[in-house]
């Protein structure tokens, strides 16, 4: 099996030869597109109804718990980066912790899984998209392995099933908890039209 994982890590990772614009496009994606979550949760508790605030609050919590097993799989399992054995191209600075698995991929997975399942078709298919690329882009300039991103996909979609049972049971509490303090917190910029209520 890892044999064949770092086959294909080599597959896809920049090769010396590359031009400069796919390394710079690369770079971006695998460093600055983790930012579409935050923006994309903001958005939808800032802009939209309750309903969709709903989902962001489930979404971040989906998020933090898929983080939360990547720490645990991370302090069980220490797998080396390609880096750390000497492996392919490694375009950008990292920590040499374990590659297994991506956080960022888990994040976006944990996200895209929890927009899916509630009916966010446009903005769900989006971070699809997004998480695809950022996989890519993790491999590509060295980082990541490819069960890496794969098994990323994985933790994120699992903490969201993990927490179906939960959010029955407290997620519409926890939501209306969550928006009666949003509203009396910035009660002024809601009333100055800036925020919706």
């Amino acid at each position: 099996m890892e044999a064949v994982n770092q086959a294909l890590f080599l597959q896809i990772n920049a090769s010396p030869t590359m031009p400069h614009w796919p390394i710079v496009m690369a770079l971006v994606i695998a460093k600055e597109l983790i930012f579409a979550a935050p923006l994309t949760l903001a958005g939808m508790w800032l802009a939209s109804g309750d309903e969709r605030r709903e989902v962001a609050l489930r979404a971040t919590l989906v998020a933090l718990l898929a983080l939360g097993i990547n720490l645990l799989i991370g302090m069980a399992w220490y797998h080396p980066r390609p880096f750390v054995i000497g492996l392919g191209q490694t375009l950008m600075p990292h920590a040499p912790d374990s590659s297994f698995p991506s956080d960022h991929v888990t994040v976006l997975s944990a996200l895209t899984s929890t927009l899916l399942y509630n009916r966010q078709r446009l903005l769900g298919t989006l971070t699809l998209g997004i998480a695809i690329a950022v996989a890519w882009a993790r491999v590509f300039v060295g980082v990541h392995y490819p069960i890496d991103v794969l098994g990323a996909g994985c933790v994120g979609w699992l903490a969201y099933v993990a927490t179906v049972p939960l959010w029955r049971r407290a997620g519409t509490p926890l939501s209306r908890m969550s928006i009666v303090a949003y509203r009396k917190l910035l009660a002024g910029p809601i009333a100055h039209g800036w925020l919706r209520a």
